[in-house]
């Protein structure tokens, strides 16, 4: 192997890959916490080092040339290489210390894990947790994140999955709305109500398909894709909308909206990459989030 001849700075290579999976300089430069401006001058040298042309302007976006194209299947390779040997490292890695990355939905991250968090802190001193707080399922593969708390089953070979528990999700609504909508006898009745949706809420109409409720796109006259503002709306009498019945049984201005209305089942799954669940740090931390988690009332 000639390593005289690697003649490019890998930063401006994952700068490429980042660039070239999302599209444009600027969600790239969101992800590695820079600016569009350095994305931009980070493609554009290693474009000078490589003598090719990249990226192409098309309107106001960008796509890859042919050239680019090819590369990224070469780059691809790299970054895998690379994630392969952090995950190795990690995974030898023996003390109860460092730092250590979860990813959680928005709703778990305010309502389950402050406590949990403390616990650890008491129980682990010299581990400092970053928790990221999106709904997008962050790639263990890529080491986004060292443990994820999902609400799903993941369907990777290369993750090591637990369920931790079993959840019932209720319809609830503000008291002062249910009053405005009038009595509300069976599931039909629910029809008539607003209800608070997400982007794309085909899913969510099948579910209530199901229970009896027949909704149609008019019925979500409010839609944000953040749990904690679904919360906040149902609470303040905006709209009707599902919540874990741990988080709606402790609201005092809410209720559930029709008492004998059947239970949405809600999962949650610790998640961890194979390499990185020999690591006695990662493997200690999910074993206590497991037991955590799982006794949260």
């Amino acid at each position: 192997m000639n390593l005289k001849s690697i003649n490019f700075d890998w930063n401006k290579i994952k700068a490429f890959l980042i660039v070239a999976e999302e599209g444009s300089f600027s969600a790239a430069a969101k992800i590695l916490n820079s600016t569009q401006s350095t994305m931009g001058r980070q493609i554009a040298a290693l474009e000078e080092e490589l003598e090719i042309v990249l990226f192409e302007r098309v309107g106001r976006g960008i796509e890859l040339t042919p050239t680019g194209i090819e590369l990224l299947e070469e780059v691809r390779k790299m970054a895998s290489a690379a994630n392969q040997i952090s995950l190795v490292a990690a995974g030898k890695k023996t003390e109860i210390e460092g730092n250590i990355c979860i990813s959680a939905s928005e709703s778990t991250s305010i309502f389950i894990l402050p406590k949990i968090l403390e616990k650890i802190k008491k129980k682990f001193p010299n581990i400092t947790v970053e928790v990221i707080t999106d709904n997008k399922s962050n790639d263990l593969l890529r080491r986004e994140a060292d443990i994820a708390i999902r609400h799903y089953r993941p369907q990777s070979g290369e993750l090591v999955i637990r369920k931790v528990r079993d959840d019932k999700g209720y319809l609830y609504a503000s008291k002062k709305y249910l009053k405005q909508l009038g009595q509300i006898k069976n599931s039909k009745d629910l029809s008539k109500a607003n209800f608070i949706g997400f982007t794309e809420n085909n899913e969510y109409i099948n579910t209530f398909k199901k229970l009896g409720v027949e909704l149609t796109s008019e019925n979500f006259a409010t839609l944000s894709g953040n749990q904690i503002l679904h919360y906040e709306l149902i609470k303040n009498g905006v709209g009707l909308g599902v919540l874990p019945e741990y988080v709606g049984s402790k609201e005092k201005k809410i209720m559930k909206a029709l008492e004998k209305m059947p239970s949405i089942p809600m999962e949650t799954w610790l998640v961890v990459h194979r390499e990185l669940n020999t690591s006695v740090k990662i493997r200690t931390v999910f074993d206590f989030l497991a037991n955590e988690i799982q006794d949260f009332k």
